[in-house]
């Protein structure tokens, strides 16, 4: 589409404008643009897709159908854009990482690293859902993810960097505080606390469970670790947490994390790259380095 004739990234982002002013005239004062200029990209942008992407009505300029349609490609295309020009003039890195490892268990490692770095910048560190993650990595927005859940996809390294135990926690006082280690037979219909989608735990619990996993309740799905701590806290019930991501509640002794019975669940949290990273690029170097620290 960045072809003459095609399109253009300025194209694209006058058209987003209209999206969000819904007004061509107060996208020609922000751009310091004539109002024809700025009917003049659209136009051109609409004869190399091939489609309509604005209409007016009384509420203003909206998006057709299938401009609606393209405007999650135009925010990637231009934050792709961005990202190839800030690479190519300050060789500044961008690392992903999932919710989990990017709140609780990244910080040192980057610290360490980067301390270590003299002249590199502090990369741009991106966190966000497993699956969000990992699609930014797809399309080149981070150069390198920490991960809790890979698919072995083709065209990447994957490398193994921690492995973290799974625990039950409780509030102090709970009825299991005391115990050394919870048989998985207590979890039984007892609603748990559900956390983040889409990080394979499901997976690693269906294994570590078996048969027992049909008579396990998620009680409530909260979205997030940090969310599931202070519920937890409240007293609102349980749940089946990373070890790692509960280690300053347990010094403080405001929850109890508790082993499971037996060889306890474990997931493996992945560093990955696309394999077309060069050997000697800065993105590939930390990723070396990060799996080189591995833990676990």
């Amino acid at each position: 589409m960045f072809t003459e004739g095609r399109g253009t990234t300025e194209q694209v982002a006058t058209f987003l404008a209209i999206v969000r002013t819904r007004n061509f005239r107060a996208v020609a004062r922000e751009r310091g643009q004539s109002q024809g200029a700025v009917s003049q990209q659209l136009r051109k942008l609409e004869v190399a897709l091939g489609v309509r992407l604005i209409k007016r009505d009384a509420r203003g300029c909206l998006p057709t159908p299938e401009g609606t349609g393209f405007l999650v490609f135009a925010e990637s295309l231009l934050r792709l854009n961005a990202r190839a020009v800030e690479v190519l003039r300050t060789h500044r890195i961008a690392i992903g990482a999932s919710s989990n490892i990017g709140i609780y268990l990244l910080q040192p490692y980057i610290k360490s690293y980067f301390d270590g770095c003299a002249g590199h910048r502090l990369p741009d560190i991106q966190i966000h859902q497993n699956p969000v993650i990992a699609h930014k990595l797809d399309t080149g927005e981070i150069d390198v993810a920490t991960l809790e859940w890979w698919d072995n996809r083709p065209g990447y390294v994957a490398r193994p960097w921690r492995r973290e135990e799974l625990v039950a926690i409780v509030p102090p006082g709970h009825p299991w505080a005391a115990l050394p280690r919870l048989p998985s037979a207590a979890l039984q219909g007892v609603p748990l606390l559900g956390g983040e989608s889409g990080t394979g735990t499901g997976r690693i619990l269906a294994r570590y469970f078996g048969a027992q996993l049909g008579d396990m309740q998620i009680g409530m799905r909260l979205g997030s670790t940090e969310a599931v701590k202070q519920w937890v806290k409240a007293g609102l019930g349980v749940s089946l947490v990373l070890a790692g991501t509960v280690a300053d509640e347990c010094r403080e002794g405001t929850l109890v994390a508790i082993p499971l019975e037996g060889e306890a669940p474990n997931k493996e949290l992945y560093v990955v790259w696309r394999e077309s990273l060069a050997a000697d690029s800065p993105a590939r170097a930390f990723g070396e380095w990060l799996a080189a620290h591995a833990v676990g």
